[in-house]
């Protein structure tokens, strides 16, 4: 007799953005014709840039022609875009070989993908606020997690203790959803607290592009140890606005081994058994994002953006209200106004003003009593969110 997979009856009865799907939707029947105001799932509203769109064009006429048509590439990523990737890294002055890049179709995949490289018996250590996927992906796999709060008292940056007992670490700078960034110093700690456990860190840098202070670390590889404990997953969707066209990757340093076997080795082995990698189509045009022209117009589309940041910061500041982020990542983090829950403030936003945003609790129990706004909108839509929030709460 076929057996499920019991875990799914642990999972929480409905994915947080979908749950807000649904509350939009029945808020939408109830008022058709209502504008929106949509400041809550991190979605990009600008389009590909030019050096991008261009190559996809030419990639696309590629197959049309025998002399350049392409059938199967490399399931681990043609070698064309891994060259680019680790060119990019070097340039910020980290030494990669294009074979320690992994091609993906983006890093929501990756990242419970990834799991597959570890046994169930180990441990995750979540820090919270937390994308809910962290949880949701062990769940499923029948993992042990490890809850670790953070607050505005450690800046929602914790450092490791002795007591803390897990394999896998997830840490996310910039931080999604309170857009806190681990300088040196703190993302040194945990490198050094993962080797000396013999833990592997999961270091989601989906937002890394969004750091301005060059003191911050915008990879995990600049702090030396790196390379003997975690792997890198990144995404090209806020980065370059892929979150239509799928495009990720993640990095694996070859020296990187558990109880002697090479995690490398092993995710090559992943992914030529369980993919046909990524299409020729898209890899082209990522490769577009990581030449000089591709960077300049990427750096445009983050600019706009960030000017949404202020804008809604400026709100918040004039309705008087506590928040983090803004600054080195694309999602403002604020305490709710009046002591009231998160799920309670999305209704009154909502009902009241039409902006919505999404409830701290979604990304953990410590995230109760908070909200995030992400920063992804138009700037006309963010303009008149950020009129409304200071009108409503000011």
């Amino acid at each position: 007799m076929l057996m499920p997979n019991r875990r799914y009856a642990d999972l929480k009865a409905s994915y947080l953005f979908r749950r807000i799907d649904e509350r939009v939707a029945a808020y939408q029947s109830a008022h058709p014709g209502q504008p929106l105001y949509r400041m809550g799932i991190g979605d990009v509203s600008l389009p590909l840039c030019g050096a991008v769109i261009r190559a996809l064009h030419e990639a696309v006429d590629d197959q049309a022609a025998a002399a350049t048509f392409q059938g199967y590439l490399p399931e681990c990523g043609a070698p064309f875009l891994r060259e680019a990737i680790a060119a990019h890294y070097a340039r910020r002055g980290v030494t990669l070989d294009p074979d320690e890049v992994f091609v993906s179709s983006g890093a929501s995949d990756e990242l419970g993908d990834i799991l597959d490289l570890f046994s169930p018996e180990s441990a995750a250590l979540v820090v919270e606020p937390a994308y809910p996927a962290y949880v949701d992906a062990n769940v499923i796999a029948g993992r042990r997690i490890v809850h670790l709060a953070s607050g505005p008292e450690n800046g929602f940056l914790p450092a490791p203790d002795g007591s803390l007992d897990a394999g896998l670490i997830y840490l996310c700078s910039p931080n999604n959803p309170t857009g806190a960034v681990y300088d040196r110093a703190g993302l040194q700690a945990w490198v050094d607290f993962a080797n000396r456990r013999g833990a592997v860190i999961l270091f989601d840098a989906a937002y890394e592009a969004f750091i301005e202070d060059p003191a911050l670390p915008r990879s995990i590889f600049e702090l030396p140890g790196a390379e003997t404990c975690a792997i890198e997953i990144c995404s090209l969707s806020k980065t370059a606005g892929f979150t239509g066209t799928r495009l990720g990757y993640t990095v694996i340093p070859r020296v990187l081994e558990r109880q002697g076997m090479q995690l490398h080795a092993m995710w090559v082995r992943n992914r030529t058994t369980k993919t046909n990698g990524v299409s020729y189509i898209l890899q082209k045009g990522g490769a577009a994002v990581f030449t000089p022209q591709g960077q300049r117009e990427i750096q445009e589309n983050i600019r706009v953006y960030k000017q949404n940041a202020r804008v809604l910061m400026e709100a918040l500041d004039r309705a008087g209200l506590w928040y983090c982020g803004g600054k080195n990542a694309p999602y403002l983090w604020l305490r709710c106004p009046g002591g009231m829950d998160s799920w309670t403030f999305f209704d009154y936003l909502l009902a009241e003003i039409q902006v919505v945003g999404t409830p701290g609790a979604g990304f953990g129990a410590c995230g109760e009593g908070c909200f995030r706004f992400s920063t992804f909108g138009s700037p006309a839509d963010t303009r008149e969110a950020a009129a409304r929030l200071a009108a409503l709460l000011g």
